[in-house]
Formats: C-alpha cells, structure tokens, sequence
C-alpha cells in the first residue's frame, strides 16, 4: 500500500503526517509507504518549515529529510490513498482527478479519527508555537486510526 499526505505547501502538515505514519508502519513490520506533497507551488524543493521540524524533534521525529513537492495527476496511478489535510487541498486535489476510481482514493485525515465530523488540520504556518503542537497532536492521533486499519 502507498499512501501520499497532502497539504498546501508540503512544508509542514504534510511532511509531519508522512513521517509519523512511515514510522507507525516501521514499528510495526508493515511492507507499506508513505510520501508527501502540496497543492501549490510555492516551496518545491525547500525542506519542512524550521517550527514543524523543531516540534518534530520535540517528539522524537525527524522531518528534516524531506523536501517539498507538488500534487501532480499521476499521484492518482502511483498511490492507493490521498489524505487531505483540510476542505481546500481535498478540494484541489479533486479538481485534478480523471475517474470516480480517482476519487474515491481521496480522503480527510481528520476523518480517520473523528469520522463523519469534517474536521480540518489548521494550517499552523501563520500562528504560533502553539499551532505546531497542535498539529502535531491531531495527526498523532490521525495517523494512530490508520495503523489500526492498516494492521487488520
């Protein structure tokens, strides 16, 4: 299974996402990936925001390898789940698929731990410290609902 987290810039939700769940996966023997990208592009190239990487770090994570790149259509045929981390990737992301088979690939993490809710992952890159832990937590626990489906 190859699973691809989506935010806007692909330097701080996205990569955070990425990261915990790969290691989710390698803790628990998994033969699964997973990758990053975001909706625009702004930061191709660039690594994760300084504030994600250092709140990374804080929890033991390391984010500092990845480097930005953009969602493209052939993210559809190379991944068999697209999580969106808020209402305007997952709506980006949409625009760009060719097939309801498409489609169907794409999700809102946020979903995975609180189904049915709509609930979005703040983008932290304008707020504070705060914001960087906050986010860290929500998709701690998002990604904690995907090992659960994972390992069944």
């Amino acid at each position: 299974m190859k699973i691809l987290m989506v935010c806007l810039g692909n330097i701080c939700r996205s990569p955070l996402a990425d990261a915990l769940l790969q290691k989710k996966i390698d803790s628990n023997g998994l033969n699964h990936s997973v990758d990053s990208a975001g909706t625009c592009d702004n930061h191709i190239g660039q690594s994760p925001d300084l504030r994600m990487t250092s709140t990374a770090e804080s929890y033991g994570l390391s984010i500092d390898h990845l480097r930005a790149r953009q969602f493209e259509v052939a993210d559809f045929d190379n991944f068999d789940l697209i999580y969106a981390m808020d209402d305007s990737n997952y709506q980006n992301i949409l625009s760009l698929s060719r097939s309801s088979e498409d489609e169907n690939k794409v999700k809102m993490i946020l979903d995975e731990s609180h189904p049915g809710m709509k609930l979005e992952v703040p983008d932290p890159y304008f707020g504070g410290d705060r914001g960087f832990i906050e986010v860290y937590k929500l998709l701690d626990n998002a990604t904690d609902c995907i090992m659960k489906k994972l390992n069944k």
